[in-house]
């Protein structure tokens, strides 16, 4: 008869989450994870394998969740250019409400683990793909609903924009985001209407 697990997997998966997005992956012990989550170490090996597998699952439940924002966000009916600002607006609201400033978790991953990782690689690729796609149709809805300034391509336009969404996550580390996110944000929307 196999046991019961004693804890609650999502719970301490979330709260994986948070200490890696925190720490980082190779600031964080499994010593720390056991601690932080209150579960005995062979009780986590048991259920999310190593330390990396359990980063690996932090890291795609994080981005399968945001994903899942973003995609709703900028697919629904009305003005694409609307659905685009409001991501904007998001993000930078995200970031100046993080006090602790733990960033977006992929951003992070990104930053300590690519490209050695290729495991995290795919993720973080795959999670910046959605964002990018996402992006080229709300651009595409607005060129149709004549939005967007003459001459311009939702592709283009989405791989700008999805640069600039990501390095707001990194500047939002800093001690001057908002003034520095905010000239970014409007400079951004100018480009896409003008």
């Amino acid at each position: 008869m196999s046991r019961v697990k004693e804890f609650d997997v999502d719970e301490a998966c979330d709260a994986a989450l948070t200490l890696f997005r925190q720490q980082g992956y190779e600031a964080t012990s499994v010593s720390d994870l056991v601690a932080h989550i209150g579960v005995a170490k062979a009780s986590l090996y048991a259920t999310f394998g190593s330390k990396h597998d359990f980063y690996v699952t932090a890291l795609r439940r994080y981005a399968d969740r945001t994903d899942a924002r973003v995609l709703a966000e900028l697919s629904g009916p009305g003005s694409g250019v609307a659905a685009v600002r409001r991501l904007f607006d998001g993000y930078v609201g995200e970031i100046l409400g993080d006090e602790v400033k733990m960033g977006c978790f992929v951003v992070n991953s990104a930053i300590e683990l690519l490209p050695r990782d290729a495991e995290v690689a795919r993720l973080v690729e795959r999670s910046w793909d959605t964002l990018e796609v996402a992006l080229t149709m709300a651009l595409e809805r607005a060129r149709a609903q004549g939005e967007l300034a003459d001459g311009s391509e939702p592709a283009t336009l989405a791989r700008f924009l999805l640069t600039v969404l990501q390095g707001l996550r990194v500047l939002g580390k800093g001690t001057d985001a908002a003034r520095r996110l905010d000239a970014a944000v409007s400079q951004a929307m100018r480009l896409i209407q003008d």
